[in-house]
């Protein structure tokens, strides 16, 4: 079977109610564009029917979509990395299940693949007038502080490394994604970290997002990520991701670009 030009990774835990919206709008922007691709959605163990409402609108789709299922609840970023690594796309995205960053902003990070990027990563900090809907105030604090922790332990000159809508070329899937270890939140910065030790250039580009108030991640949940850029910094001194050897995909520069807003 032929690649797709595009596979969308989709982790959805307990979405019955906010999948189908997003499916179809993803399904309908495709088409539209006359793209070839693929659209996974990974059930992480939901109890509310998420896997049969993806699956009706997947299974007519024929090899163009599929629903992968968690045996139990296993984390987002397990879920992420288990669709990753099943995509067969040339290029690979994955976006939250809500869509707070519109399908439509695939193309900011495909013209930055195009520059040149192995990696494209959707930022709510590079230009926070595209932000359409802010967080609350404690969530935007424990972000920021999130962040400075981050940047100091892992993931260098990225400002906002937890947008849930990141693209990648697909030679660089299996060697980032294969290395990942980190089940839940704090992923994207593990995965972040690695692109950076492979050599691979990231892009952060500004999108377009609106906070969903539904949100699946409590405060509780992202206070216990601050420990995950101190678990990526331990795995990365005492030799976890076996990185020693490992071939430089293309150059990163020192720190990552940053692409100016433009297509709003």
């Amino acid at each position: 079977m032929r690649s797709p030009a595009l596979s969308v990774v989709v982790p959805a835990f307990n979405e019955a109610q906010r999948l189908p919206p997003s499916l179809l709008q993803i399904v309908e922007y495709l088409r539209q564009r006359g793209v070839d691709y693929e659209i996974v959605v990974v059930d992480d163990g939901s109890t509310d029917g998420t896997p049969a409402v993806a699956e009706a609108i997947l299974t007519p789709l024929g090899a163009r979509g599929r629903v992968l299922r968690n045996p139990r609840n296993l984390g987002k970023g397990a879920s992420v990395r288990r669709g990753m690594l099943a995509a067969r796309g040339a290029r690979v995205l994955f976006s939250d299940a809500d869509l707070s960053t519109p399908i439509e902003e695939v193309e900011k990070l495909g013209r930055a693949l195009d520059e040149g990027a192995g990696v494209a990563i959707g930022s709510r900090a590079v230009d926070r007038a595209l932000v359409e809907q802010r967080q609350s105030w404690p969530r935007d604090v424990v972000g920021r502080c999130f962040n400075f922790v981050v940047r100091a332990f892992a993931v260098r000159g990225i400002q906002d490394t937890q947008c849930g809508f990141k693209l990648f070329a697909g030679e660089v899937v299996a060697p980032i994604f294969a290395r990942a270890r980190i089940d839940r939140f704090g992923f994207d910065v593990e995965v972040l970290t690695l692109a950076q030790r492979l050599g691979i250039a990231i892009a952060e580009v500004p999108v377009r997002w609106r906070n969903n108030p539904d949100s699946r991640v409590t405060l509780a949940q992202g206070a216990r990520a601050f420990l995950d850029p101190i678990r990526v910094r331990a795995g990365l001194l005492f030799g976890r991701y076996h990185l020693r050897g490992a071939p430089r995909l293309p150059e990163a520069d020192a720190a990552p670009a940053r692409v100016s807003a433009c297509g709003r």
